[in-house]
């Protein structure tokens, strides 16, 4: 192969996650770091129902976004928080591992594909024979994937797994269009009972260039989402989730851009950059003294 995905670390600096390829017949790669040290919620400004997530004894929670907005991290601070406050088994099938967990409360088993097993399809297969109460997927990309991960969920088991996907609705709409039509009423049906939370994030550079800061869009699957979900209404989840934001602790990206906005945290036009519906946050924008002559210029 000319491409390698890899994972190390170096004793006293840190761990990498890297990929290496052939460019020109020469080696090149690309690497970022990896802490040793796993973020709290606080660091990673994960709002407190993110916790109430990770207390599911069972269903299946989402982490998405493009690559780089910091996935990778969320699932290992909630793995770290299960770890912390739970006994239980915990399994992880990643490609490849980056974060190292002790075991704590939790015996924590992790497999890296291509090392300890040969695919995330393959790990899946035997999963539920290895008796665990938690099991993170590193990443659902296919049919077999994702049907796997649904299954784990339905049979009483917390499953925690990332999608490359920019909101909570895509989410949805790419977990069962993923699936032939004839199979799509039973996917609908199968997500609305066992989805217990969707994380769709952006980290952005901050207003003052020191570091960046998360953007996070939050699915709270109330009695009404999960309807929608059932009668294939999905289009309808966005505008619930904009007003559910006190009552259940959902928020779009929209709404967390416009309170980093206003927090001074996010230029204006990082703002506007990132939202999937400009338009909106520009009006939630025009609100605040000062701005509305940005909007309009």
């Amino acid at each position: 192969s000319n491409e390698l995905d890899l994972s190390f670390g170096v004793k006293g600096l840190s761990r990498f996650r890297g990929n290496i390829f052939m460019q020109r017949g020469a080696v090149a790669g690309a690497f970022r770091t990896i802490p040793f040290q796993i973020k709290t919620f606080q660091e990673l400004g994960l709002p407190e129902i993110v916790n109430d997530f990770v207390k599911k004894p069972r269903g299946l929670i989402l982490v998405t976004g493009p690559t780089g907005s910091g996935k990778s991290t969320t699932l290992a601070t909630m793995i770290d928080r299960i770890n912390s406050e739970r006994q239980g088994h915990i399994l992880t099938v990643e490609d490849p591992i980056e974060y190292i967990h002790n075991h704590k409360k939790s015996l924590i088993n992790q497999r890296e594909v291509n090392s300890d097993t040969s695919s995330f399809k393959t790990a899946l297969k035997y999963v539920l024979r290895q008796d665990p109460d938690v099991v993170l997927i590193g990443e659902i990309r296919d049919l077999e994937t994702i049907e796997a991960a649904l299954t784990v969920s339905e049979t009483g088991h917390l499953t925690l797994a990332t999608l490359h996907t920019n909101s909570a609705v895509q989410t949805i709409n790419r977990v069962i269009d993923v699936f032939p039509p004839h199979q799509q009423e039973q996917i609908r049906t199968q997500l609305s009972f066992v989805l217990e939370g969707i994380i769709a994030q952006q980290l952005i550079v901050r207003k003052s260039g020191q570091g960046r800061v998360l953007a996070i869009e939050l699915l709270v699957p109330n009695p009404a989402i999960r309807n929608l979900i059932r009668e294939d209404k999905v289009h309808q989840i966005y505008s619930m989730m904009q007003t559910g934001q006190a009552k259940f602790g959902m928020q779009t990206m929209n709404q967390s851009l416009f309170d980093l906005y206003t927090r001074g945290l996010l230029s204006y036009e990082d703002a506007i950059g990132h939202s999937s519906v400009p338009d909106e946050l520009i009006t939630m924008m025009q609100r605040v003294p000062g701005t509305a002559a940005k909007g309009r210029g």
